[in-house]
């Protein structure tokens, strides 16, 4: 039981990581009907600006606390603006179109964004300055660092503050209106293209978040780094019922305790194996995933 409750301690923590990301893909989703591929590269980028961030400041007197959480807001604040930069200019032009043709959209920036990275940082792993110990408490034999208890809060908190702003703010009301109908939301006076680009910068704010609070905690980061979180995070997603918030923050929580389990008791090679079996699973089972999703509709 104490191996069982200390892969649950690990699988908490990536399972917030992948929640947040959950959260981008599930909002797009409900509110324009897109499968946005490019969202884990956002969560890629992210890592990346806090790498970037971290590295020059730390070469300033500033404190590193205060180094940290600079590279952190900014890191958050540029990914969002990279989102909503994505949206005026890969998507919101063809929102209207087919929606094949804003799937393989959504492919290429994936592959752009990649491959910009790749370029400008190259191909090899950049590791995090180490600011994280392995200091921790004991909980009946049950090891828990701090570092695991302050991420997973952090996750919590913006999951939290994510849910309150969609339910209990005018904008937030705007995006569930456009999730129903956007032409009858339009008809009341929203700004539907003003509404999208907000649900992109605070999707690909979460993302950056948990792709700074990654490089952390696993101190290293690559340009491939979101395509396979990107996949987790959408399986998720779908598990928890793609287009439902509450949904994705429960389906990344469950898919982090499985790849914790898959790795604990059988094999780490064989997580992923796990993690795309309940994909399928659950499209072939209860397509509408554990919660349910907002609309049907075939892609």
């Amino acid at each position: 039981m104490q191996a069982f409750f200390q892969f649950t301690v690990e699988g908490l923590t990536i399972g917030a990581f992948y929640a947040l990301v959950a959260l981008g893909y599930t909002m797009v989703y409900g509110i324009i009907r897109l499968i946005n591929f490019a969202h884990g590269d956002i969560f890629m980028v992210g890592a990346f600006l806090g790498w970037t961030l971290l590295i020059t400041l730390a070469g300033t007197h500033l404190p590193m606390a205060l180094a940290l959480l600079v590279a952190f807001a900014v890191a958050l604040i540029g990914s969002g603006a990279l989102g909503v930069l994505i949206d005026r200019v890969a998507y919101q032009p063809l929102l209207s179109a087919p929606r094949l043709s804003i799937l393989i959209t959504a492919l290429g920036v994936s592959l752009a964004l990649e491959n910009g990275v790749l370029l400008i940082y190259g191909p090899g792993f950049l590791t995090y300055p180490p600011l994280l110990s392995s200091a921790g408490f004991a909980i009946d034999g049950v090891q828990v660092s701090y570092a695991q208890t302050v991420m997973f809060i952090i996750s919590l908190l913006l999951m939290v503050a994510l849910y309150l702003f969609v339910q209990r703010t005018f904008i937030g009301t705007a995006m569930r209106a456009l999730a129903v109908d956007q032409d009858a939301a339009r008809l009341m006076g929203i700004d539907v293209e003003r509404i999208i680009q907000i649900t992109f910068f605070v999707g690909s704010f979460l993302a950056a978040a948990a792709g700074v609070m990654e490089g952390l905690y696993y101190t290293q980061i690559s340009f491939f780094m979101g395509f396979l979180l990107g996949l987790r995070a959408f399986t998720a997603a779908v598990l928890g019922g793609i287009g439902n918030i509450p949904g994705a923050m429960a389906g990344g929580l469950l898919i982090g305790l499985l790849e914790s389990y898959g790795a604990g008791y059988i094999s780490s090679r064989w997580t992923d194996v796990f993690v795309f079996l309940v994909l399928i699973g659950v499209l072939v089972i209860k397509p509408t995933g554990l919660f349910g999703e907002r609309v049907v509709e075939r892609m």
